[in-house]
This record gives structure tokens, C-alpha cells and sequence, in this order.
């Protein structure tokens, strides 16, 4: 199917704005009441799905997710994202929705559930997923940001970018400062995510519960924040490429 530049421009805008909704509904269940209360450096940000105003946390994380979507479809029709990338990228958005679908534990309605073992998986596919996604698709960029650093356009097999009325040269979606920036945000929330893993593997040897071990909800808190940046950098990485984009025949780095 072709997708022409204004279609691909307009899904990675309505998936920033979408992103940026989310980000907003999320602030003010930090600041309003009943969600007001809730101790953020302690409890995770689904506990607010918990609470009577819970359906605010339900739509800023279905509209992040769907914000996602449309980005991940702007950029994958702009050449710039290799099979694993799309399916990491689609991971995180799949996590999302599952973490809406499953409630978590509700440790002051009955405890332990077969839904919140589900949830806390989605939570940590969505958690890894996205910075997995990010690193897999600056990669090719940062080690070939042109087809000119190959020494013969012959020694690899090309993989041709999909169609937007006009083919994407790949010096125009390979943006070296692009990838960088949404390499760097993979890599920062691998980092927020370092210690949380921490915990989860201390605990055989501490004794220590992993959600008791660190500020759990700042650290959880921490990452998310930082893992809405990378998308962000995702989104504007599909209006540079879109914007830039070259009549050419060139291709993705091998």
C-alpha cells in the first residue's frame, strides 16, 4: 500500500500528539485527588488504575500506546526501521495495552491474581521492549549513516525502503543526529531500568523485597518519563526523514 509523505507526516504528529495527552493525564493523577495521595516514590503508576479515578491512568496509557502506533507506522514507511526494530517497537505498544487489559494485584482486595501476574508481565515487556526497539533501530544508522561509508554498494544486499509516491534515499532517513538521539534515549532507560533489574536479582540474597529494596515508584516513574522522550525522538526522527526525503534508489545499511 502507498503511503504518501503528508500521510506519514500527519501519523507521527497525531502519535505526538497523543503522546503528549498521555503525558499530561499522567501529571495530573500526580496532583488531583483521589490519586493525589498515593505515595508516587513507593507505589507503581498502575496502582492508580486501583483508585476511583483510575480510568484517567486507562486512557493516558492506551493513548500512549496508540500515539506509539502511529509513530512506529510513520517511521516504518519512511525505510528507516529494520525487522527486529518493528517488532520491538510493536512490543512495547502491545505491553502497554496489556497492562490496561490486566488489572494488577490488589493487595487490599484479595491479593495475589492470576491478572496481575500477567500484568507485571506486559509491564516489564513494554519496560524492556521500547529500549530494545530504539537501540535496534539507530544501530545500522550509527554504523553506516550513508551509503557512501560502504566501500562497494555491491558487498551488501539491498533492502529497499517502502514507498511513499517517491523512494526515501537512505542519506535522507539516515540521519546520523537522529539515530544518536533516539540511541542515547535507548540507552538512558536501560540505565533507569538497571536498577530496578538490580533488585529483582538481589533479593535471592538480601532477603529484601525487590519493590521494598529501592524507591520503586521514582525509579518506575523515572524510566517511564524517559522512555516517552525516546518516543518522542522516534516521532521526530520519522518528520526529519519524511521532510528530507530524496528521490533516490539508495537503500537500508546492510
Amino acid at each position: 500500500m502507498r503511503i504518501g509523505p503528508r500521510t506519514v507526516l500527519a501519523l507521527a504528529a497525531l502519535g505526538v500528539v497523543c503522546v503528549a495527552t498521555s503525558l499530561t493525564l499522567f501529571a495530573l493523577l500526580h496532583v488531583l485527588p483521589p490519586s493525589a495521595s498515593l505515595d508516587w516514590t513507593r507505589r507503581t503508576i498502575s496502582q492508580y488504575a486501583l483508585l476511583p479515578n483510575g480510568w484517567v491512568f486507562d486512557t493516558a496509557t492506551l493513548l500512549l500506546a496508540a500515539g506509539s502506533a502511529g509513530i512506529l507506522i510513520a517511521l516504518h514507511r519512511t525505510g528507516v526501521l529494520r525487522r527486529g526494530a518493528v517488532i520491538a517497537l510493536a512490543a512495547w505498544v502491545v505491553g502497554l495495552i496489556g497492562v490496561v487489559w490486566f488489572q494488577k494485584h490488589s493487595w487490599s482486595g484479595g491479593g495475589p491474581s492470576i491478572s496481575g501476574d500477567i500484568h507485571r508481565f506486559f509491564s516489564l515487556v513494554a519496560f524492556v521492549s521500547l529500549p530494545a526497539g530504539a537501540l535496534l533501530a539507530a544501530a545500522p544508522w550509527l554504523r553506516h549513516p550513508t551509503p557512501a561509508t560502504h566501500a562497494s554498494a555491491a558487498q551488501a544486499p539491498a533492502v529497499h525502503a517502502p514507498a511513499v509516491h517517491a523512494p526515501v534515499s537512505a542519506s535522507a532517513v539516515g540521519d546520523p543526529r537522529a539515530a544518536r538521539s533516539v540511541a542515547l534515549g535507548g540507552a538512558a532507560s536501560l540505565l533507569c531500568f538497571t536498577p530496578i533489574l538490580y533488585a529483582l536479582i538481589s533479593q535471592s540474597w538480601t532477603g529484601v523485597r525487590w519493590w521494598q529494596a529501592i524507591p520503586l515508584g521514582t525509579f518506575e516513574r523515572l524510566l517511564g518519563l524517559v522512555e516517552v522522550t525516546t518516543v518522542l525522538l522516534l516521532a521526530w526522527w520519522a518528520i526529519r526523514a519524511t521532510r528530507t526525503r530524496q528521490p533516490s534508489t539508495d537503500s537500508l545499511p546492510a
